[in-house]
């Protein structure tokens, strides 16, 4: 008889858990999964999904707007009820958490709807029924949580993106606070939704990290929707006031709200789990450290997803843990590929990327050529709107191949998650410029765009 319950025990069940265990219990492991929350994860119940939901529903102000220009007449002024799209969202997202738990029991993986904190290498502790099962392995796929930065006073009044799918009431005058790209995303659905949205951020511009013409771009068109930027500045305290919340600025101006959205960044989410008590590094910010095979200093315990703090995206976590249980269970000795991995940011006007920046390329590369366009959309050619199409690609100069990729505009993440498959091949731009165009399309201009914008030589004297 087995020392062990499980082969594998996997503590969390979102995105990278709910993998691993299905793919392991499929190799014939005997797989556990324990979840204290809802079965799902942060991308199903209130990341990626809520909140794509919310962006449709933000985009409607504008196909309304944007009828008339096309014939169309609208009997009366359309509303917005906010209740609704919450109740409509909470159907999905339980439907949703519902498929994920049937999964896990069809592929024979036990689950347990309650917390679970790590005993030692072999060892995890229910906390609920205080039953402890020694695992084979251990696999810790928790995730990471909002952060509340900085520490202010009155902190207690302002919520995270957690809360704001769920609110009671929509508010009308909404801060966030923050400048990435869930800060970035929040405020373009409520600007859209009806809200009058003040965002604020310590930098000089959002989305730092992304490449320049991305940033300037958005913040163009969040200006445009109203949205008010104010750069270079911190809150110092929020006050609870009569008519709402007050919320007071390094520069010393103030701003009257309904809500404070605090989007400030992520942590991973290992405190109280065991870990230290196990033996598990884990670095400055709690992350646990792990190798390139997601395995942590102790030789039976892993970690997939945001916990390691690698790279924080959804199909990242899915992917880590499939290969982690195909090692494991499966004899593959595959390891995960980070090189040109697409990702999107959902606002209005929409950012998809895949590959290097412009200045990631530059740093790396000696010779950096640019072909960037920019161009009214064709649908604004009606409407009369100012929004415009921004797109950027950048080319090794010596090579002819394909760094990155970067687009701003209406359905940029779909673009961009069929070029990723390009990129990964190792498309040049010849290759680019040799595909035929499809007419007409914003994504043809893709492979139309032959002129150079600029081209950058280090001097490597």
């Amino acid at each position: 008889m087995s020392e062990f319950e499980a082969d594998l025990f996997v503590i969390g069940a979102g995105s990278g858990g709910v993998r691993a265990a299905r793919i392991a219990a499929g190799h014939g492991a005997k797989a556990m999964i324990a979840e204290e929350f809802r079965i799902g994860g942060t991308c199903v119940i209130r990341g990626c999904v809520p909140k794509k939901l919310y962006v449709y529903a933000s985009r409607f102000a504008d196909d309304f707007a944007d009828a008339a220009a096309f014939g169309w007449r609208l009997p009366q002024e359309p509303e917005f009820d906010w209740r609704k799209l919450v109740a409509a969202k909470e159907a999905e997202i339980s439907r949703l958490s519902g498929i994920y738990e049937a999964n896990l029991r069809k592929a024979g993986v036990e689950v347990f709807e309650e917390r679970a904190e790590v005993l030692g290498p072999h060892e995890v502790r229910l906390t609920r029924s205080d039953r402890v099962i020694r695992a084979r392995h251990i696999l810790v796929a928790t995730g990471g949580a909002p952060t509340f930065h900085p520490t202010i006073p009155g902190l207690e009044h302002a919520i995270s993106s957690n809360e704001i799918f769920d609110l009671a009431t929509f508010p009308k005058r909404l801060v966030v606070i923050g400048g990435g790209y869930i800060a970035v995303e929040f405020a373009c659905v409520f600007a859209r939704l009806g809200a009058k949205v003040t965002q604020i951020f310590r930098a000089d511009n959002v989305l730092r990290g992304f490449d320049q013409a991305m940033r300037e771009g958005l913040r163009d068109g969040m200006t445009h929707a109203g949205i008010a930027l104010r750069h270079d500045v911190l809150p110092t305290a929020i006050e609870k006031t009569a008519d709402g919340l007050r919320i007071a600025l390094s520069d010393g101006g103030t701003i009257e709200a309904d809500q404070i959205l605090i989007a400030t960044g992520r942590k991973p989410h290992t405190q109280g789990l065991g870990l230290e008590k196990a033996g598990v590094a884990l670095d400055s910010v709690g992350a646990v450290k792990v190798d390139a095979r997601n395995t942590s200093n102790v030789e039976s315990i892993h970690a997939v997803g945001d916990v390691t703090d690698h790279i924080n995206l959804t199909p990242i976590a899915i992917r880590e843990g499939h290969l982690l249980a195909d090692r494991l269970f499966g004899g593959s000795e595959q390891e995960v590929d980070y090189h040109f991995i697409p990702t999107a940011v959902f606002t209005t006007p929409e950012i998809g990327t895949v590959g290097m920046t412009e200045a990631e390329a530059r740093e790396k590369f000696r010779c950096v050529d640019i072909y960037q366009t920019s161009f009214r959309a064709m649908k604004a050619t009606l409407t009369g709107g100012a929004e415009r199409v921004i797109m950027k690609i950048i080319v090794d100069g010596d090579s002819d191949r394909v760094l990155g990729v970067h687009i701003l505009g209406e359905d940029s993440g779909e673009m961009v998650q069929l070029l990723a498959i390009s990129l990964k091949l190792g498309a040049k731009k010849a290759d680019f410029d040799a595909t035929m165009a499809l007419h007409p399309s914003a994504a043809e201009e893709l492979v139309t765009l032959r002129t150079r914008s600029a081209r950058y030589i280090r001097d490597e004297a």
